[in-house]
Formats: structure tokens, C-alpha cells, sequence
């Protein structure tokens, strides 16, 4: 059965494969889960609470969350009875917030915990439109989002035929949700998306999950980015239990608790995992630190379907049985997929998992998509690492002259929230929205994205520079946490690097070298020269103007809570350009007489 609206989701699963853990999360330490059932019922009663409080078709409300059941049940019950939900990002500063909330016409908040009572409350009185914020913890002075709930069950026998009259009415054009774009520069856009744009993309996207409908996932990825909703979505309609993790530090131990399935994710993390499980191999010593290693860089070369011949894949599956077969178990052993979007990954790392029998699944996709443009299934031969994948149902994609990646299809946004000139710049009159990717297609069926292209860049020389190529093949040093490229209009590349400080703590503990702190780590020579050899490495790959001449290490850890990446852990070139102003100024400064 094909939804075109996206509450049948559920409906689908309560007919083909109830259960009674559609939905967990830890409560005092313990898993508390709920049933199909229930959450049908908890989401119906939302519907007749906000009937009964005023709210209809077409109102505004707008979310804060972290990952839980309650989030489902809000979602749930706006959408059945037409109501437009706004999530957005619990980090937002108060002037972005109110901002929202303002440009969207929020009636209504609703949001976990008491910071973000705290934080909404001081913006509600210069929000015109909002009446009330409700809390889904218990929060003093606070309205609790089971008074809405308690509510419509007191009221349910006045607005049951309601609600159903109003979910017939929904068509799939209709406006569903409005989802704020992070971006790494500018003012947030509010993208609108019907019915029809998500539930295409779940259609599209549940051929992805290849686990039995009777499996769990784990979802840590936030509720209100359009990536990990779609896929919430499409587990929802497959049947699958989705067990909320306690946050991103407790993801290895709940995989290895639940022993789930699958979960979908961005490179980083999977970039945090894979640094753990090396510092482990790093720990070892004598012959098994030898053997991990040897099986670490066997599964670097891994190719599809046995391509590097008899000798390698008998190598290969005795690494399995001597070290991948322990990688799978410290993640719960039953992994069957991982799917990974919203920045690129390093090929590297698709390689040496699918090696160790843990399938990455890279896909490509914007929040005016949907968000699925281009995955990769779960083997060949739909996997092409190095790529985002072949493209999803229903979905188009041509190459414009300039390599800029257009798409055509019915996950295409609305357009922008009260900013038709923005829409029309974007969704040209033949309907191709300007993903502002530069990509490629790879024997006529594999999308490769090559960079943004807003962040290429020229040089003096008339080159251009691709950084984000360039900053993924830097991240694969141990030694480097993130790195910005910079160079635009200069005579030569340079970058602004974030080490690593936890490895490098431990490899100047190995060279017996004393500091004071990571302040004067950084300036030390020897530290610098160490540096340089990871740069000399990286340029061995690049072509002459891309070369990193000159490097700057900084003392800072760049993260989305202290502003330098965005919460999806994609640079903020702007304001990490403005932080280093100084250092890019002397770099450059220094070349003068070059």
C-alpha cells in the first residue's frame, strides 16, 4: 500500500504489524516502551485536546525537543487534524527562536524541559500570535502537554467523527510541516512541505531499510531535521521499534543494549565511532595490536563483489572471525544498516565497515527535497562507495552546464515561506529546483557530489578550490578533529586546523612531552612539525593549486553549541571566518613578498 498522506504511516502499521514497542525510551534508566495501539490513542487525544482548545486546520505550532515518544504524539495528533507543525532545533538562540515563531505564526509551543520554558517564555511576549507554551517534562509553573492529552480524552466522544471528517479532507497537496533550514550562513528559510512531498520521500526511502518489519532501530539524529523525521516515518510504516538514545554519548552502549537493526546518522558520527574502535586497537599490544592493524588496513581497500580477488576476500574473512567479527558485536551484532547523509562521507570509512560486514548506505538530499534525492542501497549493485547512490523512486536529476545538480520530482518543496522571489531564484519555470551541489553522474546511474557551490572558490590565479573535497581527506588523519580550507582570492591554500586533542594528548604522553596547556601544545615545534607531516600526506593527493602551503592550529573545539558548526556538524565558514580573522589576516599577510 502506497501512503500520499503521512499519518497512513501508522494506520499501515497498526493493520500490517502491530506492536507493542512501537516507540522507547529510558525513564529513570529503564526502557519504557509504548504499543501501536497506544500511541494511536495518546495521538487522538491530542487531536481532540487541541480541537477543544481552539486550534484548526491550517494553525501553526511550533516544537523544541530532544528525541522521545511524546514528540510522535504531538506530531500525530497536529497532523490528523490539519494542524502545521514547526519543530525546530532546541539550540536555537532567543532571537532565532522568536524569529520563527514570528515569520511562522506559531499559536502554540510546546517543549521539553524547563531551559527551554525558560528561553520561549522570554520570547513569547514579543510573539503576537502565541498564546500558551506546554512542557513534556514536568516543569513548575508550567502548562504539561498531558493536560492536552487528558483533555481530549474527556472529550472524545464530541470530536471522534470530527477528526476523522477532518483526515478526509486533508488532501496530499496540503501543507504539512514548515522546517527551518540551520544553514551555515544567513537568516533561516522556512521551507513548506505537503503531504505529498513527504510521503513520496517515505516511499521512496523505505526500500533503504532492509531489516525485518519485527526489528528495532535507534535514533539519536534530531526529530526535527528532515532526514532523520523522514525516517522516522518510513520505520513507522515498515513496523519497526524506534528506541530513542539517551543522547549521542550513550549511542555505542544503547546498539550494543538493544541490538537494533539500523539507525541513520551523519559522517561525524560514524567518524567518532571509528576513532574509538581504532584507540582500542591502539591500546593493544604485541602480536593482536599487529593483527588489528593488518585487518584495519585490509578493509580500506575493500571493493564490491570480489574485486581484489580470491588472496584478499581469504584474507578478508579471517580478519572477520580475528577483529570485525568483535567491532559487530561492541555494536549490539545485529546491524544490517547504516544510512548516512547530510555531509559527505569519507570513502575510507564506507569501505572498512562494509569490510567488517556493517553495510554504510551514503545518501544525498536538502530539506526543500524532502529529503532523499540519491541513496545507496544496502549492496551491489546499487553501492558505489565514493558516491551518494543511484536516485530514489519518482525522483529526476540533470547536471546543469555549470556541474550545479538540479531536481525534479514530487518531493520538491512548496516553495518558502512568505519569500516567492527566494522560491522562483531556486525552482526554475520548467520545475527544476538549484540544489547549489556540484555533482556528477557516474556510469549513468551513481550520484557523485563534488562540493557546494557557493564554497568552491577561486584563487588568484583563477583556480578553483574545492574544500570540502579537500577537508574530508583531512579528516582522515587521526590527528586532525576538523579543518577549514581558506584561499579565496589568494595565491596559495591554506588551512585553519582543530587537532584533535584527545589523540594528541595521548601521542605526547608516548614522546614523554610535558606542556601546560593545549594553548602552548599547539605552538610547540616539534607539535608543528608533526602537523606537517599529516599536511605533506593530504597534498600528495591534491593537484598543485589545491596544496595546504601554509596551517594554522587553533586551540578551540568547534561544535554546534559553540557556534562553529551547525546541528548537522557542517561548517559555519562565515562565522569560523570571523573567529579567525586575525590568523587568515597573518597568513596571508606573511605572503606578501612571495
Amino acid at each position: 500500500m502506497n501512503i500520499t498522506r503521512v499519518f497512513e504511516a501508522l494506520e499501515h502499521q497498526l493493520k500490517n504489524y502491530p506492536r507493542e514497542d512501537v516507540l522507547g525510551a529510558k525513564v529513570d534508566g529503564k526502557w519504557l516502551t509504548y504499543s501501536t495501539q497506544e500511541y494511536i490513542q495518546i495521538a487522538n487525544n491530542i487531536s481532540y485536546g487541541l480541537l477543544e482548545l481552539g486550534y484548526k486546520k491550517g494553525d501553526r505550532i511550533i516544537t523544541a525537543s530532544n528525541n522521545r515518544p511524546e514528540w510522535n504524539f504531538m506530531d500525530m495528533g497536529m497532523m490528523q487534524i490539519g494542524v502545521v507543525h514547526v519543530p525546530v532545533y532546541p539550540t536555537l538562540s532567543v532571537d532565532e527562536t522568536k524569529f520563527i515563531m514570528e515569520h511562522s505564526e506559531v499559536k502554540l509551543a510546546v517543549v521539553s524541559d524547563a531551559s527551554l520554558f525558560k528561553k520561549f517564555s522570554k520570547a513569547m511576549a514579543d510573539v503576537s500570535d502565541l498564546n500558551a507554551i506546554y512542557t513534556y517534562d514536568k516543569v513548575e509553573g508550567a502548562k504539561n502537554w498531558k493536560e492536552i492529552a487528558d483533555y481530549g480524552a474527556t472529550v472524545k466522544e464530541k470530536y471522534e467523527g470530527e477528526v476523522q471528517k477532518i483526515k478526509d479532507s486533508i488532501k496530499t497537496e496540503d501543507l504539512f510541516t514548515i522546517i527551518y533550514t540551520s544553514g551555515t550562513t544567513g537568516v533561516s528559510k522556512g521551507v513548506m512541505l505537503s503531504h505529498s512531498n513527504i510521503s513520496s520521500n517515505v516511499m521512496a526511502a523505505k526500500e533503504l531499510f532492509v531489516i525485518d518489519h519485527d526489528d528495532k532501530v535507534l535514533s539519536f539524529l534530531p526529530l526535527c531535521h528532515v532526514f532523520e523525521r523522514v525516517a522516522s516515518y518510513a520505520y513507522q510504516y515498515k513496523g519497526y521499534g524506534i528506541y530513542y538514545a539517551e543522547g549521542l554519548g550513550t549511542i555505542a552502549a544503547d546498539l550494543k543494549a538493544l541490538q537494533v537493526g539500523g539507525f541513520v546518522t551523519v559522517p561525524r558520527v560514524l567518524e567518532v565511532i571509528y576513532d574509538k574502535i581504532v584507540a582500542k586497537g591502539k591500546a593493544l599490544t604485541g602480536i593482536k595490536k599487529q593483527i588489528f592493524f593488518w585487518a584495519l588496513k585490509l578493509g580500506q581497500r575493500y571493493e564490491h563483489d570480489g574485486a581484489n580477488g580470491g588472496w584478499y576476500e581469504w584474507q578478508l574473512n579471517l580478519a572477520n572471525k580475528l577483529v570485525f567479527s568483535k567491532w559487530r558485536e561492541g555494536l549490539g551484532g545485529e546491524l544490517k544498516f547504516i544510512i548516512t547523509g547530510a555531509a559527505a562521507l569519507q570513502p575510507r570509512l564506507a569501505r572498512v565497515f562494509t569490510a567488517a560486514q556493517i553495510p554504510i548506505q551514503e545518501g544525498y538530499g536538502l530539506t526543500e527535497t524532502s529529503p532523499v534525492i540519491a541513496a545507496n542501497k544496502n549492496k551491489p549493485p546499487d553501492n558505489w562507495f565514493g558516491t551518494v547512490g543511484p536516485l530514489v523512486r519518482d525522483v529526476q536529476v540533470k547536471i546543469a552546464e555549470d556541474g550545479e545538480i538540479l531536481a525534479k520530482g514530487p518531493n520538491i518543496m512548496m516553495g518558502y515561506l512568505k519569500n516567492e522571489k527566494l522560491t522562483n531564484e531556486v525552482i526554475d519555470k520548467d520545475g527544476w529546483f538549484h540544489t547549489g551541489d556540484v555533482g556528477e553522474m557516474i556510469n549513468g546511474k551513481f550520484l557523485k557530489i563534488t562540493d557546494r557551490k557557493k564554497e568552491i572558490f577561486k584563487n588568484s590565479g583563477g583556480k578553483y578550490i574545492a574544500p570540502q573535497m579537500i577537508e574530508n581527506k583531512g579528516k582522515e588523519s587521526f590527528f586532525i578533529e576538523q579543518l577549514m580550507i581558506i584561499g579565496e582570492n589568494q595565491k596559495f591554500t591554506s588551512a585553519i586546523i582543530a587537532p584533535n586533542f584527545r589523540f594528541l594528548h595521548d601521542y605526547c604522553a608516548k614522546k614523554n612531552m610535558h606542556y601546560r596547556d593545549n594553548t602552548e601544545l599547539i605552538t610547540r615545534k616539534e607539535i608543528i612539525a608533526r602537523y606537517q607531516k599529516e599536511i605533506n600526506e593530504i597534498n600528495k593527493t591534491l593537484s598543485d593549486h589545491e596544496k595546504i602551503k601554509r596551517f594554522r592550529l587553533v586551540v578551540d573545539e568547534w561544535s554546534p553549541g559553540t557556534g562553529e558548526m551547525s546541528p548537522t556538524l557542517k561548517l559555519k565558514r562565515r562565522v569560523l571566518k570571523e573567529k579567525y580573522t586575525a590568523i587568515i589576516d597573518e597568513v596571508y599577510s606573511m605572503s606578501q613578498n612571495d
